[in-house]
C-alpha cells in the first residue's frame, strides 16, 4: 500500500507541496521537519481516521492506494514527536498502585494496545521478583479488602500473590481501653467467607510487578525521577482529501511534554501521578490539598507467637490505637499508634522491653478487660426487634501473647490529605497523591486500588467511543466517582480518630454505646463489615 504525501511549510512566503513516498514503514524525512505518525483504518473503502502529528507544518495527505487490509502506520513507543519518545500513558510511581494500574490496562481487551511508560527512580524495580520461604517477614504489610481481592483476580495478579505468605482473617475484635465496651465481628455476620487479607507490601509489589512481565503490555521502564511537564499547544487543522472520504479532521490537543532527572525526554498522551503524598505530578499540575498532620506518629513492625494468629485485634489506646494484625507462619503485624515523642522511646528500647509494652498494650495496660455485662448486654437494644448475628454472643478475648520481634521497628508520621481535584487535561491522581488516610481501619492502599480500577475502566470506556484519553471530560469522570467514594471513607476515618483522642468521662459512655450497638445491631455490624468491605455502602443500619 502507498501513500503519497505533500508537506507544505507554511511558514514558506510560496506554498511548496514537497512529496514524500512511502509503503507501510516509517522514514525519516530528509527535510527539517519534525517526526510525525500517521495512520489509517479502511472499512469497506471508506477512510474512518486520519492521524497526523507534525510542529510548525501543514500536512495534505492523498490516500494513493487503499484496501480493508491496510496496516495502522500508528505506531508503538518508538514513534516519536520532536525526536522524542511518544506513549499513549506515562504513570509516574511504580509503587503498588502505579503498577496496579498497568496490569488493570493490560488485562482489558481495549486498553491491553495501549504503550506506557513507568518512571520513578527505584533502582529495584524491573528485577527479578524473588522470595524465599526463609526470608524475614517484611514490617510494612497492607490489609487488603474482599474488594480488593477480586480487583487482583480480574487483572491476573492473584495467582503469583498466592505463592507466597499471605493470611486470611474471617474475625475480628474492637475493644476500648475504659473497659466499658467491645465488638466482635464475623465474616458470617454478612455472608462473606472473609473479612480481608493481610500480605506483606513486597508481596503485593511484586506479585503485581510479575503479572504485568508475563503479558506482551508495551510498557517501558524509566528509572529516574520526574522533574518537570509542559503541555504543547493545540495541533493545526489537517486536511484530509481522499476520493472516498472528503473530510476536514480537527487535530487533537496536544501532548504532555515529561523532562526526567537523567535528561530524558518523553512524550504521553495521559500523565498519571502515583508518585505519593509528596507527589511531583500533583504538584506540577498545580493542584492545590486540604489536610492537616494528626500529631501522630505509628510505629509499624512484624512480631512472632508461639501460637498461629487467625483473628485481627484492635485496641484504642489514649494516644491512639494498636493493632494486631495475622500474617501467617505464626507472624503478626503492629500497628501501633501514639504521640511522636512516645515512638521516638519505643523505637530506641530494647527488644525485651518492646514487647513487653506491646503485650502490655493489648493486655490489661491502660484499663480494664471489658464486660459483656456492660449496659445490660443486648438487652438494652431488644426493643430493635432485628436478628442477632452469631459474633453477638461471642465473649471479649485476649490477643495472643507475642514472643519475638521479628523485624526492625519503623516510625512513620500520620496526617490527612486531599487533592483539591484529581484531574486535568492530561493529568490524574490516584492513591497516596490524590489522598492519604489515618491507618487505624487499613483502608488507605485499598482506596488507591480502587482508583486504580475506576481509572482504568473509564479509560476503556474512552477508547472504546474513539475519544482523547486525556481529554479533561473524560478524566473528571473518574474524579467525580471516586471523590465521593474516598471523602466517605475519609470522613469517617477521621471521626474515629477524634472521637477515640479525648479522654472525657461522658464522652467514653457514648463510645462504649457505639461498642455495643455495633455489637447487637445486626443491621448495623453487617453494614459495618460490607463498607470496610470495600461495597462503600455507607455504615448505616437500614
Amino acid at each position: 500500500m502507498a501513500f503519497a504525501i505533500f508537506l507544505r511549510r507554511s511558514s514558506s512566503s510560496s506554498s511548496r507541496h514537497l512529496p514524500l513516498f512511502f509503503s507501510g514503514t516509517r522514514h525519516r524525512s530528509p527535510l527539517p521537519f519534525s517526526w510525525f505518525t500517521f495512520s489509517t483504518t479502511m472499512h469497506h473503502g471508506d477512510t474512518s481516521r486520519i492521524h497526523s502529528r507534525l510542529s510548525q507544518e501543514d500536512i495534505t495527505v492523498d490516500l494513493a492506494d487503499a484496501s480493508p487490509s491496510s496496516p495502522n502506520l500508528l505506531g508503538d513507543n518508538n514513534d516519536v514527536a520532536n525526536n522524542f519518545p511518544q506513549y499513549d500513558i506515562a504513570i509516574v510511581g511504580g509503587g503498588v498502585v502505579g503498577i496496579a494500574l498497568a496490569c488493570s490496562l493490560a488485562s482489558m481487551p481495549l486498553t491491553k494496545h495501549l504503550t506506557v511508560a513507568i518512571i520513578d527512580s527505584n533502582p529495584a524495580l524491573g528485577k527479578e521478583f524473588c522470595i524465599k520461604k526463609d526470608d524475614p517477614p517484611d514490617p510494612r504489610v497492607s490489609t487488603i479488602t474482599p474488594a480488593t481481592i477480586s480487583f487482583f483476580k480480574d487483572v491476573g495478579a492473584w495467582q503469583y500473590l498466592q505463592q507466597h505468605r499471605h493470611a486470611y482473617f474471617d474475625k475480628m475484635q474492637v475493644w476500648d481501653y475504659t473497659g466499658l465496651g467491645y465488638t466482635r465481628y464475623n465474616a458470617r455476620d454478612a455472608d462473606k467467607e472473609i473479612l480481608g487479607c493481610v500480605v506483606e507490601n513486597k508481596v503485593l509489589h511484586g506479585s503485581l510487578f510479575s503479572c504485568i512481565q508475563n503479558t506482551d503490555f508495551q510498557k517501558t521502564i524509566y528509572p529516574s525521577r520526574l522533574t518537570s511537564i509542559t503541555f504543547s499547544p493545540r495541533l493545526s487543522t489537517v486536511a484530509a482529501d481522499s476520493t472516498c472520504c472528503g473530510k476536514t479532521i480537527s487535530a487533537r490537543g496536544g501532548l504532555a511534554n515529561l523532562e526526567l532527572s537523567d535528561g530524558t525526554t518523553l512524550n504521553a498522551k495521559l500523565v498519571v501521578g502515583a508518585d505519593g503524598s509528596k507527589s511531583r505530578v500533583r504538584e506540577l499540575a498545580g493542584f492545590g490539598t486540604t489536610g492537616w498532620k494528626y500529631s501522630q506518629n505509628a510505629i509499624v513492625c512484624t512480631v512472632e507467637h508461639t501460637v498461629e494468629n487467625q483473628c485481627a485485634w484492635q485496641r484504642f489506646l489514649p494516644a491512639g490505637p494498636i493493632a494486631l494484625l495475622p500474617m501467617g507462619d505464626k507472624y503478626s503485624n503492629i500497628v501501633w499508634t501514639m504521640n511522636p515523642k512516645e515512638s521516638s522511646d519505643r523505637k530506641l528500647m530494647s527488644e525485651d522491653d518492646f514487647i513487653c509494652a506491646v503485650n502490655h498494650a493489648l493486655d490489661y495496660g491502660y484499663g480494664p478487660h471489658p464486660q459483656s455485662h456492660a449496659f445490660g448486654g443486648g438487652s438494652i437494644f431488644s426493643w430493635l426487634k432485628v436478628d442477632v448475628t452469631s459474633s453477638a454472643s461471642e465473649c471479649f478475648e485476649i490477643p495472643p501473647k507475642v514472643v519475638k520481634l521479628a523485624s526492625e521497628r519503623m516510625v512513620f508520621p500520620l496526617s490527612l490529605m486531599h487533592a483539591n481535584h484529581y484531574a486535568s487535561k492530561r493529568v490524574a491522581l490516584i492513591g497516596d497523591a490524590a489522598h492519604t488516610v489515618h491507618p487505624l481501619a487499613g483502608q488507605g492502599v485499598n482506596l488507591g486500588f480502587g482508583d486504580a480500577s475506576a481509572l482504568s475502566r473509564i479509560l476503556a470506556e474512552g477508547v472504546a467511543v474513539g475519544s482523547d484519553i486525556g481529554e479533561v471530560s473524560l478524566l473528571k469522570k473518574y474524579e467525580a466517582e471516586r471523590k465521593l467514594a474516598n471523602i466517605t471513607m475519609m470522613a469517617i476515618l477521621d471521626g474515629f480518630q477524634k472521637a477515640y483522642s479525648v479522654d472525657f468521662g461522658p464522652l467514653n459512655v457514648l463510645r462504649a454505646a457505639a461498642f455495643h450497638g455495633a455489637q447487637y445491631i445486626s443491621p448495623l455490624k453487617k453494614n459495618i463489615i460490607s463498607f470496610a468491605s470495600g461495597e462503600m455502602k455507607l455504615p448505616l443500619f437500614s
